[in-house]
């Protein structure tokens, strides 16, 4: 797979992750890289404590560094797996809702479904540094 596009996958992953669209702040903010926000406190809490980090603030940080998901994981004994798990969770859910609400496709759901966990799993490897 092309680097280019487990790059723009993955900041994609990450951003649907945390639930927030990364453009809600201001176009001509300063910051190379918008914080994010969660829909729900439990995905927040959950990807905290997989990562092992003790606030959203400290994950913003190392992303904003340019370390990968598993980069931060293995620096706190996080777990990398669960939070791949969560991802695909979140991710097969976003999937399901555009398949009932008939933004996508039959066809178009299983081959985005067939390729997410490959996505993912790159995606938590790859740094953005």
């Amino acid at each position: 797979m092309n680097i280019k596009r487990v790059m723009i996958v993955g900041t994609m992953v990450v951003i649907m992750t945390f639930g927030s669209s990364a453009l809600s702040g201001s176009i001509t903010s300063a910051s190379p890289a918008t914080k994010f926000s969660s829909t729900g406190i439990a995905d927040k809490d959950e990807l905290l404590k997989a990562l092992n980090q003790s606030s959203d603030e400290e994950l913003y940080e190392s992303l904003y560094k340019g370390k990968s998901l598993h980069a931060i994981a293995a620096e706190k004994g996080g777990n990398i797996a669960n939070v791949i798990e969560l991802q695909m969770s979140q991710l097969t859910q976003q999937l399901n809702d555009r398949l009932l609400s008939g933004s996508i496709t039959a066809e178009q759901y299983a081959a985005h479904k067939e390729e997410l966990r490959e996505i993912v799993e790159q995606s938590v490897f790859t740094s953005f540094g």
